[in-house]
């Protein structure tokens, strides 16, 4: 099997093995065992990421793209990646700081329309006093969290 430049390394699977979910046929809770290796399908998944492919232009090497899409597809709809994605954040931020953050900031933006845009649908930022014709009630909102 080739190596890609987006293949886990062995120190990022040491990382990440144990923060994967344990499948059920494993814990002898029924079921079959899966056709491939986690490893060679997150492989696979960080291929198609990094490479920015179809799925169906996926090398040989990995296994069939249809049984990697339904592996990514699985992951996404249970859950799986956003709780995988949240445990390695977790990680990080242990290293860094709290894991939890504790202040928040919030902004907004008034964004500029066209000069054809009806006045129906323009309006008034009272907090920035700027309006007319010109602006419409669509407003941008970031949220950016700070932890200590």
């Amino acid at each position: 099997m080739r190596c890609y430049g987006s293949d886990l390394t062995d120190a990022e699977w040491q990382v990440i093995r144990p923060l994967l979910p344990v499948p059920a046929w494993f814990q002898g809770r029924g079921g079959w065992p899966e056709g491939y290796c986690h490893r060679v399908m997150l492989d696979a998944v960080r291929y198609v990421v990094d490479n920015g492919v179809k799925w169906a232009s996926l090398p040989a090497d990995f296994p069939p793209y249809r049984r990697v899409h339904a592996f990514a597809r699985r992951w996404q709809v249970t859950g799986l990646l956003a709780e995988f994605h949240d445990r390695l954040r977790d990680r990080v931020r242990q290293k860094v700081r709290a894991v939890d953050p504790t202040a928040a900031i919030v902004d907004s933006q008034s964004v500029r329309a066209a000069a054809n845009i009806p006045r129906s649908t323009s309006g008034w930022d009272g907090g920035k006093k700027v309006g007319g014709r010109g602006f419409v009630h669509e407003k941008r909102f970031w949220l950016s969290f700070r932890a200590e």
